[in-house]
Formats: C-alpha cells, structure tokens, sequence
C-alpha cells in the first residue's frame, strides 16, 4: 500500500498526537495537524495532501466557504469530515461540496483507518452516519413525495441513480442498460446539471429525499466519478 498524506485540523493537541503515532502503524502519514484552518492553508502550500480530515467544530460559522476554498485551491484532495451526530445539519450541507464522507468521535480508530483507506481509492466511504444525513433534510423532511410535476428525472435516469446507489460502476451499469459507458458518463453529468447539484453524494441524496432509490441494499461505499 502506497503512503498516505494526512491532513488534519482538529482543536485538541493530545489528540492529534495521539493519532498521528497510531496512523504511522498502517502506512499513513499526518504530514500537517493543526487547530485552525489559517495554518492548514499556509501548510498545504508546502506539502502535498492527499486526504484532509476536517472537524466540523472548526468549520462550524462558515464551513461551506471553507469546503469550497480547499475545493477551488486542491481540487484533487479528498475530503474527511469528523463530527459528532448533533453536527447533521452541518454534514448535509457539506455533503454537496463533494466531501468524501464523515465519521463519527464515537467511532473506534479502526472504523477511521477504514474510512480513510476507502477514501484513498476514491470511494465515498459510506457508513450510518453518511446514511443518515443523506436522509436528514429538514426542507423536505414533509414533502417528499414524487410526482411527475416535481421530480424532473425521467425512468432511465431514476435507474441510473438506483444503480449508483447499489454501488454499480458505469461499466455495470452500461452493461446492464445496453448502453456505452459515455452514456452513462453523460447521464450522470446531465443529471448533476439538471439538479444543480455537485457530486455523485448530491444525486444521492435527492434520489433519497424524492423516494426514487430503494435503500434496502446494503454496502460501505460507493465509487466515484
């Protein structure tokens, strides 16, 4: 396994330590830790990132303005969100800024290595947490029930987003549709546009808060584009 760059910002010293000394053991290498997001910028112009495990804490006034700096200056570095469950509303708004998924305080060291390996071969790491704010949507918590009026996706594009649910890559799910994987490629990126929405987590989402996915199918993750 190739080495991991960690980068992580998050209030409590001891606890940065602690984890760094635990992350070296399987190949992953806290290359930056902080308290504030000042001093991860003026970080990352000197050493390249591949994962930023962000906490939610930190970015708690102003996260969505962070989330999409991070985006703008390193559009290749992937995103880890640590939060505790009361951050949900905080997680569903970041979720559309193309995170990679979030995890839990609560959660044992093994369930972040988990999560950090995952995100590391570009898969949205996808546990309780992330299923529930994917459900979590105080708008349309009430009125989510789909009709041809609101929902503008047609049959083909609902099936699409059922498959990504079920975590079918685009060569899957061409084969299944009879169709090219550009056609998929190019149905995923019209949806994306149709919906206004950022990421394969937004389609998600919106296929849940419209009752278009069927979620009795069980994974970890799902890929990405």
């Amino acid at each position: 396994m190739e080495l991991i760059n960690l980068a992580m910002v998050y209030e409590h010293t001891i606890f940065r330590k602690v984890l760094k000394e635990y992350f070296s053991a399987v190949n992953i290498n806290m290359a930056i830790q902080t308290a504030n997001i000042r001093e991860l910028f003026e970080g990352l112009k000197k050493t390249p990132i591949d994962i930023l495990l962000l906490d939610t804490l930190v970015i708690q006034l102003n996260g969505k303005e962070i989330i999409r700096a991070i985006k703008d200056s390193y559009p290749d570095m992937k995103i880890l969100v640590l939060s505790l469950g009361a951050d949900m509303q905080i997680i569903v708004e970041l979720l559309d800024f193309g995170i990679h998924g979030c995890i839990s305080r609560d959660d044992e060291p093994e369930d972040l290595v988990k999560a950090i390996l995952s995100v590391a071969s570009n898969k949205i790491y996808r546990n309780k947490l992330f299923t529930e704010a994917l459900y979590y949507n105080k708008e349309n918590v009430l009125n989510s029930v789909v009709s041809d009026k609101n929902n503008p996706l047609d049959s083909r594009e609902k099936q699409v987003l059922q498959f990504l649910w079920e975590e079918k890559s685009n060569r899957e799910i061409a084969e299944t549709l009879f169709l090219s994987v550009r056609s998929i490629e190019k149905i995923r990126q019209d949806m994306k546009e149709k919906l206004r929405v950022r990421s394969t987590i937004g389609l998600l989402k919106y296929g849940i808060d419209k009752r278009i996915i069927q979620t009795e199918v069980k994974n970890t993750y799902v890929n990405t584009l």
